[in-house]
């Protein structure tokens, strides 16, 4: 298994690339630590201390103080756990005492109310997605804040009672404590997400911190490909690079570092077509990929080997394993069938950091789906050091910036991000119809919830007999969505209304907007695994979605668009009785670093021309909008 891919590593084992300090021209750069309790965002808000000019390095929650003294400033990250369990992640309590200042996040607010005498306790609603705060004070880190602003929320827990010398700084209508502080220890705590983009505020309340710690701004991305590159050079050694491409800019900017650091003549490239990408795109890839360089590129046809592999699997993280493991068995056979001596290469991937946090990647985190670069079977060449990530430690947004300086053309750096495991994890599988316990009861209660809401009162709800994976409090989820429909053309108030029920209901974590038929009261679900047939229809929806977004001048706006099959048929299709029909869910959303995402709100007279186009495809008798925010949806639905 694992042992046979090892051939393509057996010499002396590479060590994995490391946080080892970066050096700036007058010595040891300032630092600024994140304890990482398992949070989805944690190595995001190192990132974004980095791109505030200032290194940041991550260490686990319980990393004893000793550790921490060399640092400026310390950040304690959220986490899916309840700080009141007895075996949550527990900070050591001295870095209170440090002296240097303090900012804890969500899981951090708590931890740190907890651990200095105040009380956590559950709170009324679950709060995931946009929320707005008020600021009784706006000094410290919220200096130059307002005194309403809009954050990104994710927790259930709360702090209900502040510790001794902390004052009440900010409160949402479902969290009186947002926020505390201690002014005389320079300690800061919220229960929002400053580190994301849907706080617009956050920047601004991570740059004061930055401040607040005298920390010298001497890091960059130009520094980061100057010191990746060294790193490269020495842990390749004399060796060459089997790298793993895939067309995208992750992949090809991984090849670029590379060939910068060792020559492009000694990178060789592999590209498996797995039988589950776009429309004529392994033709494109290799065009695009000889255009940077890549003159060593061998193309592997691994379609029927996927397909045969896949039939009757259903499960999402099932489908992800099987992808993923076959993908290292290929990688394998054609390694030997080039004859590559395995004592002079070593293997290399594109992994930026969201494909490993999402796997379980740090200490602490939740395993919300599987990527195909962290099976088992590649996590284990990893861990022997016969792997290379030279952006392992980046995230999108830091990625096209490194495209950018090192000359990538702008179509290749703004390319919409694809999966590894292709249209494969958009074309969702079902064995037989999967609907809540209770599901009339529980529509009931939701249609009482819609009525109630600023929407229109007549809008019609119907649960999806099917579920797809989110995010939520930083676990994952697998739970269904709810479609609503009727006469409605007001993007806000739809979102308002999204953020509501996956809050309020957790046996939702979607929601999506009914489009085509009127009707959606009688739905069915009909036994589907992967085929040909299927990714067929799923690619040709997904090159119309494609060219739509190009011709209306939107693709730029989007950030990232898949388009999902699902084995739900909506019966009053003419012409086809239920079960005979698949639907098709549009999924476009805002986002710079895939951590967190808004879903796009198209114009109406677009998303209409759309749904005309799609309608027309033989086989779709439905056609939805997800408005689902992440969190509490991921951005694939698998």
């Amino acid at each position: 298994m694992a042992e046979e891919l090892n051939k393509v590593s057996q010499g002396v084992a590479t060590p994995r690339f490391s946080d080892r300090p970066v050096r700036s021209a007058t010595g040891l750069m300032d630092k600024i630590v994140v304890l990482d309790f398992g949070g989805q965002y944690a190595h995001l808000i190192a990132n974004r201390i980095r791109r505030l000019g200032v290194y940041s390095e991550i260490k686990d929650g319980d990393v004893p103080v000793d550790e921490l003294r060399n640092y400026k400033g310390i950040i304690l990250s959220g986490g899916p756990a309840s700080v009141s369990a007895p075996d949550s992640v527990k900070c050591d309590p001295r870095l209170y005492e440090l002296g240097v200042p303090v900012l804890g996040i969500c899981y951090g607010h708590q931890l740190t109310a907890h651990t200095l005498g105040g009380e956590i306790d559950k709170g009324h609603v679950r709060e995931y997605g946009s929320a707005v705060v008020k600021f009784s004070e706006r000094k410290g880190i919220f200096e130059g804040v307002e005194e309403s602003e809009d954050a990104w929320m994710s927790h259930f827990d709360q702090v209900v009672k502040a510790p001794e010398g902390f004052e009440v700084i900010a409160s949402t209508q479902d969290c009186p404590i947002a926020g505390m502080a201690n002014y005389e220890k320079n300690i800061f705590t919220v229960q929002f997400h400053p580190e994301v983009t849907h706080t617009p505020c956050g920047k601004l309340i991570l740059e004061n911190f930055v401040m607040l710690t005298g920390a010298k701004r001497e890091w960059s991305i130009d520094s980061y490909i100057q010191n990746i590159t060294a790193e490269i050079k020495e842990k390749v050694g004399s060796r060459k690079v089997f790298l793993l491409v895939s067309g995208g800019v992750d992949s090809t900017v991984a090849f670029l570092l590379i060939a910068k650091a060792i020559g492009q003549e000694n990178v060789y490239g592999l590209y498996v077509d797995i039988g589950f990408m776009r429309l004529n795109e392994t033709k494109q890839v290799e065009e695009s990929l000889k255009k940077v360089g890549v003159s060593n590129l061998h193309v592997y046809d691994a379609g029927d080997e996927y397909f045969a592999a896949l039939e009757g699997v259903y499960a999402p993280e099932k489908k992800r394993e099987i992808i993923g493991d076959l993908f290292i068995d290929i990688q394998r056979k054609v390694s030997e069938k080039l004859n590559l001596n395995p004592e002079e290469w070593i293997i290399a991937q594109g992994t930026i950091y969201p494909d490993t946090i999402e796997t379980g990647g740090t200490k602490h985190a939740d395993t919300i789906k599987t990527h195909h670069n962290r099976v088992e079977k590649m996590q284990k060449l990893i861990n022997e050091g016969k792997v290379i990530e030279p952006i392992s430690q980046l995230y999108k947004d830091e990625v096209r910036l490194a495209g950018e300086r090192l000359g990538l053309a702008s179509e290749m750096v703004w390319r919409h991000p694809f999966p590894g495991p292709g249209l494969a994890v958009r074309c969702l599988c079902a064995e037989k119809e999967d609907y809540p316990e209770n599901v009339g009861e529980l529509e009931g209660r939701i249609s009482e919830a819609v009525s109630s809401s600023k929407m229109a009162s007549d809008l019609k709800v119907k649960i999806l007999p099917i579920r797809s994976v989110g995010v939520q409090g930083d676990e994952r989820t697998y739970a269904h969505p709810v479609c609503v429909y009727g006469n409605v053309n007001d993007w806000n108030g739809l979102g308002q209304l999204s953020t509501q029920l996956t809050n309020q209901f957790p046996e939702v974590n979607r929601v999506l907007l009914g489009l085509s038929p009127t009707d959606f009261s009688v739905l069915s679900t009909q036994n589907s695994y992967l085929t040909r047939e299927r990714i067929s229809l799923l690619q040709q929806a997904d090159k119309i979605v494609m060219d739509f977004i190009v011709e209306a001048g939107i693709d730029r706006d989007i950030w990232q668009f898949p388009t999902v099959l699902l084995p739900v048929g909506v019966p009053s299709k003419a012409g086809l009785r239920g079960g005979e029909g698949e639907s098709i869910v549009l999924r476009p959303v805002e986002s710079e670093e895939a951590m967190t995402a808004n879903f796009y709100q198209m114009e109406f007279d677009k998303l209409r021309e759309l749904v005309k186009r799609l309608a027309g495809l033989h086989g779709v008798s439905g056609i939805f909008y997800d408005i689902t925010n992440k969190p509490p949806g991921t951005i694939e639905w698998e």
